[in-house]
């Protein structure tokens, strides 16, 4: 059995976390790691966990607890992991963690879109890019793994296959992207109140939302050019969910005639045909939040606006799960050589 901890257990993605890990079969919870709640029971806290995670929440030193497991997730703020990190923690057990803090390469961009100082930017090189569908190879062996966003993962699983194959102007993509307020995280804030954010929907963040360098980062690397782009989320009133539609240019194919829907289909399935979390839909058919909460599914499709001359690239994803701690333990198997999909294998919940 692998054994696991979680840190930020107390969070929505945290708490997911301890979901989909007491279903699955090589891994057992040894703690739960929560400074706020430090001694208190876990199952008080979350009561659909009553009878199934009766743990006493601990808190301390990372160091001394990664002694006693084989992985930890970091489920927490932007800025704790790179403050507590060090050689001792990954000689003792891997690292999986949900946070920013060594997904953008640059130290400086980092800096600058999330306003603190990186406090151990000598991991950064070392850490992988934890996209499943992109990466698997590398997260096999690696010891620190830095799980994408949630707009991110959906924005770039949506617009993969078009940027990797050149089928689009990458100076054109535009991203507007809607999230269900689970995404703003467990802590107490006015704007994420009932009453408003109840019949209501406002966009956010504009014009430098900070996961914008991180699509931009990991779309540059897909297609092998840099990428300036455009990204609007919107936040709307369901607890869980992402939406993308992406917007680019239509470049000409080498005999300079169309790209046809039905060609960059193709391109689509092939892409994705093997990947059993990413479903390309039917022709027509355009994604829906509904058909992907709670589980570890993305459903991406394209259109072509032939009026226009744009490619229309659409995803919905769980943000909590595909978004975070599903694909945080789908990274786990991959690391552990388990099947990708142990514990992970959970329909999507309707209605």
């Amino acid at each position: 059995m692998i054994k696991a901890g979680i840190v930020g257990a107390t969070g929505y993605a945290g708490g997911e976390l301890v979901r989909i890990l007491l279903a699955h079969k090589e891994v057992k919870i040894e703690w739960l790691y929560s400074k706020s709640y430090e001694g208190q029971v876990y199952s008080d806290i979350y009561k659909n966990m009553y009878t199934m995670a009766d743990i006493k929440l601990v808190a301390g030193d990372l160091a001394k607890l990664s002694e006693s497991v084989d992985v930890i997730f970091t489920a927490t703020p932007q800025g704790y992991l790179a403050s507590v990190i060090n050689e001792e923690v990954l000689n003792n057990a891997k690292v999986i963690d949900l946070s920013a803090d060594f997904r953008i390469k640059d130290v400086n961009t980092y800096e600058k879109w999330y306003g603190i100082k990186h406090q151990s930017p000598e991991f950064i090189k070392e850490a992988v890019y934890g996209l499943c569908e992109k990466n698997r190879g590398d997260i096999k062996g690696a010891r620190l793994i830095a799980n994408p966003g949630c707009y991110p993962t959906c924005s770039f699983l949506s617009i993969y296959p078009a940027a990797a194959e050149h089928i689009i102007d990458m100076s054109t993509v535009i991203i507007d992207a809607k999230s269900g307020t689970s995404g703003a995280g467990r802590g107490a804030k006015t704007a994420n109140l009932f009453c408003e954010v109840n019949e209501n929907m406002k966009a956010y963040g504009l014009p430098n939302h900070r996961h914008t360098p991180e699509i931009e980062e990991q779309l540059s690397y897909a297609s092998g050019e840099s990428v300036l782009l455009n990204f609007s989320p919107h936040l709307v009133p369901m607890n869980r969910g992402i939406l993308v539609t992406a917007y680019a240019t239509l470049r000409k194919k080498p005999d300079n005639t169309s790209y046809s829907e039905d060609e960059i289909r193709s391109i689509y399935e092939k892409y994705y045909k093997d990947e059993k979390f990413v479903r390309v839909l039917p022709k027509g058919v355009c994604p829906e939040t509904r058909w992907v909460e709670g589980s570890n599914f993305t459903d991406v499709n394209i259109l072509v606006d032939e009026r226009t001359g744009r490619l229309i690239m659409m995803g919905a994803l769980d943000n909590i799960v595909k978004g975070a701690a599903g694909q945080a333990v789908q990274n786990m198997n991959i690391m552990f050589g388990l099947k990708e999909e142990e514990g992970l294998e959970m329909p999507p919940v309707f209605p």
